[in-house]
């Protein structure tokens, strides 16, 4: 069953929908977002596949703009895995210390840098099945990898990703897995990695856990979740946050304008932050 509910159409009337309608509304749902972040991009910084696969393990229960901080110092210090091996786990722990869970971070990271130097020859393999034997690493960090690295196509659940699958009724469940595997079968393969992206980016500007800006939302008339949060187009519009947000007009035109640089962009706007 699906929920039909668009703006200003009164009452949602609850329909069944087959997998082809729901396949058209989801691939819809892709096209606005494209429209929407044209600019959409891995936020976390990276110049080489061992950069993104230990920033992402980084990346749990913290923001990427924190992530990108320490991680500008430590791949200063341990460039590669190899280095990174050798490392002091004290000296580590200091480093890792504002991501959160430092030392089991600390652990990570010293044993997936291991891993890679004594079975991989310091290299981070390029296959879903030896991403995710190394510690740490589990199947949403194996396809932010293989997704950004690689170019080998990949849906990324995370939390955000997860909210919105199941707000937009493309799956019902809870675990990522399974969210992986249903929103796989309504998308082409050469559509997952940017479509984790989009999907991401506007769970972090629009669509929030607690109260989604439905009034200023792009994909709206295609949400069967419209309604959810504030549908009142000023109120919703002063829930945006980062570039959508009031105030950020110039940052947004400047995305937009150059969505080539976008990631160089939004670092030069992290640095001016107080």
């Amino acid at each position: 069953m699906a929920t039909s509910r668009r703006p200003g159409s009164g009452p949602a009337i609850t329909a069944p929908e087959s997998l082809l309608a729901l396949k058209g509304r989801a691939r819809r749902i892709n096209r606005a977002l494209a429209e929407k972040y044209p600019y959409a991009h891995a936020e976390l910084d990276f110049r080489n596949p061992f950069e993104l696969v230990v920033a992402t393990v980084l990346s749990a229960q913290t923001t990427d703009v924190l992530v990108n901080q320490v991680t500008k110092i430590l791949f200063a210090r341990y460039p590669d895995a190899r280095a990174m091996s050798e490392a002091d786990p004290a000296e580590l722990e200091v480093i890792l210390q504002p991501t959160g869970f430092f030392r089991a971070k600390t652990r990570n990271v010293l044993a997936l840098s291991t891993r890679l130097v004594d079975e991989y020859d310091g290299v981070v393999p390029g296959r879903l099945e030896d991403l995710v034997r190394l510690p740490g690493v589990g199947r949403k960090t194996a396809n932010v990898v293989l997704g950004n690295a690689f170019g080998v196509p990949g849906i990324t659940v995370d939390t955000h990703f997860g909210r919105l699958a199941r707000r937009f009724g493309w799956t019902t469940s809870e675990d990522p897995v399974q969210i992986e595997f249903d929103v796989a079968e309504l998308f082409e393969p050469k559509d997952w990695t940017m479509l984790s992206h989009r999907v991401v980016f506007h769970g972090r500007r629009v669509c929030h856990s607690r109260k989604p800006a439905c009034g200023a939302c792009p994909v709206a008339n295609w949400c069967p979740s419209y309604g959810l949060g504030e549908t009142d187009p000023v109120k919703a519009a002063k829930l945006l946050k980062y570039e959508l947000a009031p105030g950020s007009e110039i940052l947004l035109e400047r995305l937009l304008a150059e969505t080539h640089r976008a990631a160089e962009i939004r670092m030069e706007s992290q640095r001016r932050l107080p």
